[in-house]
């Protein structure tokens, strides 16, 4: 039985944070394998990468979720206690078909629908502005249309309040400081305000429609045939706003990736087969979660490792990512690839070997100052690198009419400068 490298440092916490992206990844590189062994939170993780350790992650017959998540911070800010993320087995599978029967094709047409109809109004605004921040303007527009398309009561007067409180649950959540207690905040806030809903429509003072998210959580019973506590049905109402308002950062992602490659723009109104190419590109490149948790369900032997019960493991997902060899021609799925969220990506463009040290880009602003005329910027951070929440934003430079490099192939900014 081979033994699992193992870091030097007693403990790995302040370098993950340091380097979230790139934790991983650089420590293989420098063990020459695929897997580690560290220390989180003084607690022993394995920290693995790669297609095969991705295959391996994903079986429930080795992995569990419960306890893997530290409750601090992380439950504390964006998931909340008691919600799916925390369940295993029969618990988890009959939780995630009531999320799965608020998932059917109608539904998400409609959600669809009041995002499209809330950015029409929303964007009859933005032409009486001189310049539009992209990303915060996302937020309200997803707030209100999310909530209506829930069955969620929001008064106009409500809006700002609840929209704030719904992006510290994954904008800071993340953070040190001022920002994290901020998301701590935020969470109790908001975890109240839907408690408070919920209990009145199980009194009947409120009657949401009968197929909207908040009646079927409302009148939810788990395996034990009794009803949610009121605050873990708020929490599980939550895990479907918080995440469609956190989708203003793939949409911000979408909109640099748009600027840095303008001939996708006609490709994505000419081929409607090519949209969902180009969605999951966005998806695959500028990942959201650098990595996932489980725990190690029974002791087990893979590769010649041997993997003890209750341990932590950790899985790169931007390294696996990121990080392959050769993936064939445009528009095949990856074998290893592993999603931010949702299905597995697809890839536009096979992309070289990369070993250098990266982090990706993460949301900005996209202003503009005319409605043909705009331009894309990221808060600086270090060394004039333009930065936002870890990571630098990549940016390429582009003549007009020069060849495109593909996504994944961006380069690095020494300054902004406006494209028009």
């Amino acid at each position: 039985m081979r033994r699992i490298p193992r870091d030097a440092s007693l403990d790995s916490t302040l370098a993950l944070l340091r380097e979230p992206y790139d934790f991983v990844s650089n420590r293989c590189r420098r063990h020459g394998t695929d897997l580690f062994e560290t220390r989180i939170m003084l607690r022993r993780t394995i920290c693995m990468t790669g297609p095969d350790a991705t295959r391996l992650f994903y079986d429930p017959d080795r992995f569990i979720r419960h306890g893997a998540m530290p409750d601090e911070p992380v439950r504390a800010t964006l998931l909340g206690k008691g919600g799916i993320q925390g369940l295993d087995d029969q618990d988890h599978r009959h939780r995630k078909r009531m999320f799965l029967s608020l998932m059917r094709p109608e539904s998400i047409g409609r959600l669809g629908d009041l995002v499209a109809d809330h950015w029409q109004a929303q964007a009859r605004e933005w032409t009486s502005m001189d310049r539009v921040v992209l990303y915060p303007e996302l937020h309200p527009i997803l707030t209100r249309a999310v909530c209506a398309w829930a069955g969620v009561p929001l008064a106009e007067g409500e809006v700002i309040r609840r929209t704030r409180q719904l992006v510290a649950m994954f904008d800071a959540a993340g953070s040190v400081g001022p920002r994290h207690l901020w998301s701590r905040l935020a969470r109790r806030r908001a975890e109240r305000w839907i408690e408070g809903i919920v209990e009145q429509v199980r009194a009947g003072r409120l009657s949401p429609p009968e197929q909207s998210p908040l009646h079927v959580i409302a009148a939810y019973k788990g395996l034990d045939g009794t009803l949610l506590p009121a605050r873990v049905a708020a929490v599980a109402v939550l895990n479907l706003l918080r995440p469609t308002v956190a989708v203003s950062v793939f949409i911000t992602f979408a909109a640099h990736a748009l600027h840095l490659h303008p001939e996708c723009r006609q490709k994505l109104q000419d081929d409607d087969g090519y949209t969902d190419l180009f969605v999951q590109e966005v998806r695959r490149v500028y990942s959201f979660f650098p990595a996932v948790m489980a725990r190690v369900r029974d002791d087990f032997d893979w590769s010649g490792y041997h993997f003890p019960r209750g341990t932590s493991v950790m899985l790169d997902l931007y390294g696996t990512d990121n990080d392959f060899a050769d993936l064939g021609q445009a528009g095949r799925v990856p074998a290893g690839a592993v999603p931010a969220v949702g299905p597995k990506p697809i890839q536009l463009h096979p992309p070289r070997r990369r070993r250098a040290s990266r982090d990706p880009p993460l949301p900005g602003r996209v202003d503009h100052h005319r409605a043909d005329e705009g331009r894309v910027g990221l808060p600086r951070g270090r060394h004039g690198v333009q930065r936002a929440r870890g990571g630098p934003a990549d940016r390429q430079r582009q003549a007009p009419g020069a060849a495109a490099k593909p996504l994944h192939r961006v380069q690095r900014p020494t300054k902004r400068r406006s494209t028009a």
